[in-house]
């Protein structure tokens, strides 16, 4: 506004200007008396004009153009105003007028208007009569084409119509009774619609990955997570809409989200929500029954050129993967149904009979979930055999206590059993007995199988023939991981109070009060019927040779087994039975992680009856009935002094030989503890003097106290290799678990029955091991057990070990002790014992060979020589008196077996060569030994020095007592005089 006026105001500021200009110039001229001054003024006023003149004359020329059209515009706008002012002029006239006129005929123009009025009416009646006419035809298309929403608001006006506006219309009686039958019908259209996308949508779009393909069950059910059924987006990523519109140029199934609010958008406009969701929940289970029923065709109808019997609970597994995809996209589109159906009633608009519809009129998720548990357990019941197996339940052991065990118990005496009364013959074996119980056997099957079957999928819907695989309890073990992690959806889905559901608590009865009881039972007849012929074996040692071989035989496995299991040397059959079984119960940890300890309970109870019964078939073999006969060692297990023998084993197993056998089997050896020639010498002395000390005595011989049948010695050999390759494995399998932390585990400890309810730390440190966590204590007693039978092993080893030797005293102390060495004839042979031992270590070395590996085998015949050397030299003591003759007997005994130890271990046992020098110093004077020792030192102990100078004497009576005392200071004075004698001594 202040610019407007600016600019008004400017040309009136230039004018008055102008004006003050022109009277300054006359005043100018008017005063100025001089007159060439007014000249000046008037040439000034004159040049000021000229340029003005000229400038104005350059505008007008520049403008021209402008100046021309805006006077012509002017021109024109200025006709134009005069002809609008005539034309109102004109108007004003012609409006008086028809106002004059119009009061003249007032009447007759309301009389038109009313005609008019109702003529609209009628032809707007007309219209809609023959919209009416067209609704069914409509109807039938929208319908074709699923349009329901605009359908059922078609049908729905269309009745309200014929209800209200044209309920007089007599004409269109007939297609009012149609309409309201088909709104009726609609209602029935729109739930069984529902139903379709909720039930049928569901299934799975390709059964080409299905059991016989390469691809896994786990990546095709990503797959199909993927994909969806049918095209449709898996129901986790749906979402809703706010608005429900429908477009009449889609297809309306291309979305089932808003498909679904569009059904029950026309529900509630046909007023049907409480009846739709009534119909809904009665339908659940029928329908989800009705899934199974076409997946297993669909499975049996994909792989009928494929079935495995080997793998037939695959299918099992499959089956469910698939019924468990659906059941999650049927809860899915219920969510969607329900969300729908709360939104119409949180609304506040739908009542029924002036009354509000309530939430609680409603079905929930609950009522879903549970339909679903409800038929997966149905189904895994017919799976599972429940009805058939819970007749014959077996209980399995709770827990496992295992107390201490002492290595005296490997050795003790048993009192004997007492013998059973055997029946001289049976009839069980008979033709007709066998035929009359498979006859029984299959009529009881039969009876309780198909009564059971039949009702059960009578009730599901199925058929016998439509089973993927067999009814078993072990078809636990393939799906109780997608089945646990099944059941914890619908646990996080209804929010189970008690922390389990339905579902839940029948897999727990199922497996805890079935299938735990049934695989106890099964595993323990298995290793049962496996471990009672071995018994019998070894308590029936004594029978005839063709026997004996045949039930030998039987309780190793052949050579094809082992090529399988990896190893070298015969075992036994009820080891490799014992082990098995518990792979078995190693995988059903992994297949039932949740019951892991009760597993592994039962595998320490199968050890601990397995051990038993090693330990009892050990004692039968080293142990005779009367105390009269038994083996070494068996007297030495009797001996009050346990700890003794403890030692002496300890001992035993500090020597080169056992330290080189356990480098071989794995365990690494100190630079420390390798041992020079003079620790081997002394060692192997030591254990010389072990042996002899508690083995030669003056009393008597060793009777009936060695295991005197070689097939015994492969028994026992087969037991430590069969033993000490059980326990590697087990060993291996104890290493691979892990304790559970003493959080979890009490926590466990409080609440058995609730075995769903998994903790984060326990799912991590499951994932760390192929195992999960079991109880710190069983884990402890497993290694416990896997140590007794290592003990067992190397026992049976040392057994092995010690009765070799054994057998050398039990055959060379007779010689010494029996034969003649004072004969007047060179008998060329050596001695009969000598000659027996031979035939012994032969056998021995035969049994042997075929049954230990060569390290072992090395450590049973290792250092033998200097043992054979240690008690043929020691037995000097006991001869009477040697002539040139015995010297020479002595001398080809020693020389025989020599040969014969050669032949067995492969290397020249010098102790030997050692020993008959010693006897030949027999064929000197003692006092020449005596300077020999002077000269050269000594080569033997200051005690056996003295047994050969006493031999010496005793073989020559004419020599005198005193004599024997100084050649005995003599020898002690020079002997110990000598650096080798200090030594010695």
């Amino acid at each position: 506004m202040e610019n407007n006026g600016e600019k008004n105001v400017k040309p009136a500021a230039k004018g008055r200007e102008t004006s003050e200009f022109l009277m300054a110039i006359v005043r100018t001229l008017s005063t100025s008396a001089d007159f060439e001054q007014r000249e000046k003024e008037k040439a000034r006023i004159e040049k000021t004009f000229t340029q003005s003149d000229k400038k104005l004359v350059e505008l007008v020329s520049e403008n021209y153009q402008d100046l021309t059209q805006i006077t012509q515009d002017f021109s024109t706008i200025s006709k134009s105003v005069n002809d609008a002012r005539e034309k109102i002029k004109k108007i004003k006239d012609d409006l008086s007028s028809c106002k004059t006129l119009l009061h003249c005929k007032r009447d007759e123009l309301r009389r038109l208007w009313i005609e008019g009025v109702e003529q609209k009416t009628m032809v707007a009646m007309l219209e809609q009569i023959e919209q009416i006419k067209e609704v069914p035809t409509k109807l039938d298309n929208l319908l074709l084409k699923k349009h329901y929403l605009h359908g059922t608001e078609l049908v729905v006006n269309a009745v309200a119509k014929l209800e209200n506006q044209l309920a007089g219309v007599e004409a269109l009686r007939d297609l009012k009774a149609e309409l309201i039958t088909r709104k009726e019908q609609l209602h029935e259209v729109l739930i069984e619609e529902l139903n379709k996308q909720i039930y049928i949508k569901a299934q799975t779009p390709n059964f080409s990955s299905l059991p016989g393909k390469k691809t896994g069950s786990l990546s095709k059910q990503d797959t199909l997570k993927r994909k969806g059924g049918n095209g449709v987006p898996p129901p986790e990523r749906m979402e809703f809409g706010k608005e429900v519109k429908e477009d009449l140029n889609s297809n309306p199934e291309d979305d089932p989200t808003h498909f679904i609010a569009i059904l029950v958008e026309s529900l509630y406009m046909l007023r049907k929500i409480p009846e739709a969701a009534e119909g809904l929940k009665i339908r659940i289970q029928p329908e989800l029954s009705a899934i199974i029923a076409r997946t297993s065709q669909y499975i049996l109808e994909s792989t009928s050129n494929q079935m495995d019997a080997s793998n037939q609970s695959q299918y099992l597994l499959d089956l469910l993967e698939n019924i468990f995809y659906q059941f999650r996209f049927v809860a899915n589109m219920h969510k969607v149904v329900l969300r729908n159906l709360h939104r119409i009633i949180m609304s506040g608009v739908f009542t029924v009979s002036g009354v509000p519809v309530r939430q609680e009129c409603l079905y929930d998720m609950t009522d879903v979930w549970s339909k679903i548990q409800a038929v997966v357990e149905l189904l895994l019941r017919e799976y599972l055999d429940v009805e058939n197996t819970s007749a014959s339940r077996q209980r399995a052991p709770t827990s496992f206590d295992e107390p201490s065990t002492d290595i005296n118990s490997f050795f003790a005496k048993k009192r004997p059993a007492k013998p059973k009364k055997m029946a001289l013959f049976r009839f069980d074996a008979s033709i007709h007995a066998i035929s009359t119980n498979s006859y029984v056997d299959d009529s009881r099957a039969f009876d309780t199988g198909d009564l059971f079957s039949s009702s059960l999928l009578a009730e599901m819907g199925l058929e016998k023939n439509q089973m993927v695989c067999k009814p078993s309890v072990y078809n636990i073990t393939a799906i109780f991981k997608p089945l646990e992690a099944f059941i914890r959806e619908i646990e996080d889905a209804i929010a189970c109070q008690d922390g389990t559901s339905s579902l839940q608590a029948f897999v727990t009865d199922f497996v805890q009060n079935i299938f735990l009881g049934h695989v106890h039972y099964t595993v323990s007849t298995s290793i049962g019927s496996a471990t009672k012929d071995l018994i019998r074996y070894y308590k029936n040692p004594q029978m005839d040779e063709e026997d004996e071989s045949f039930d030998a035989l039987r309780h190793v496995v052949d050579h094809k087994t082992q090529k399988e299991l990896g190893v070298n040397r015969p075992l036994l059959t009820s080891t490799v039975t014992v082990d098995k079984n518990l792979q078995e119960l190693r995988e059903l940890m992994q297949d039932l992680p949740d019951y892991a300890d009760q597993f592994l309970n039962m595998i320490c109870n199968t050890l601990k009856e397995y051990r038993d019964t090693c330990h009892s078939a050990y004692r039968e073999i080293v142990q005779y009935d009367s105390d009269e006969r038994r083996v070494i060692s068996a007297m030495w297990a009797k001996d009050e002094d346990i700890s003794r023998f403890l030692s002496f084993s300890y001992e035993v197993r500090s020597l080169p030989s056992w330290r080189s056998l356990q480098v071989s089997q794995g365990q690494e050896l100190a630079s420390e503890d390798v041992c020079s020639e003079e620790e081997i010498k002394a060692l192997n002395s030591k254990e010389a003097q072990i042996l002899i000390s508690n083995l030669t005595s003056s009393d008597g011989l060793i009777q009936q106290e060695i295991i005197t049948d070689v097939t015994q010695m492969r028994t026992i050999a087969n037991v430590h290799e069969s033993l000490e390759w059980f326990s590697n494995r087990m060993k291996d399998f104890s290493n691979g678990l892990s304790a559970r932390s003493t959080a979890t585990a009490a926590e466990s400890a409080a609440s058995v029955s609730k075995l769903s309810a998994r903790s984060t730390a326990t799912a991590a440190e499951s994932a760390a091991s192929e195992y999960p966590p079991v109880s710190e204590k069983t884990l402890g007693s497993l290694r416990n057990l896997v140590k007794d039978f290592q003990d067992l092993a190397e026992i049976c080893l040392l057994l092995l070990h010690l009765e070799v030797r054994v057998h050398c005293f039990y055959f060379l102390l007779p010689v010494a002790k029996q034969s003649n060495y004072a004969g007047p004839i060179d008998d060329l042979d050596p001695d009969s014992n000598v000659l027996k031992l031979n035939k012994d270590l032969t056998s021995m070395e035969e049994v042997l060979q075929q049954s230990l590996q060569p390290k072992k085998f090395k450590y049973i015949f290792e250092s033998l020589g200097f043992l054979v050397a240690s008690i043929l030299m020691n037995s000097i003591q006991y001869m009477k008196k040697i002539n040139e003759n015995g010297i020479k007997k002595m001398c080809r005994n020693l020389f025989a077996i020599q040969q014969n130890l050669t032949n067995i271990t492969m290397s020249r046992e010098s102790d030997l060569d050692h020993a008959r020098q010693y006897y030949e110093l027999l064929y000197i004077n003692p006092d020449d030994v005596i300077t020999m020792i002077a000269e050269k030192g000594s080569q033997y102990t200051f005690q056996e020095y003295t047994e050969l100078v006493k031999l010496h004497h005793r073989s020559h009576p004419a020599l005198s007592p005193s004599q024997l005392e100084q050649r005995m200071q003599k020898l002690k004075d020079v002997f110990f005089k000598t650096p080798n004698g200090e030594c010695d001594s």
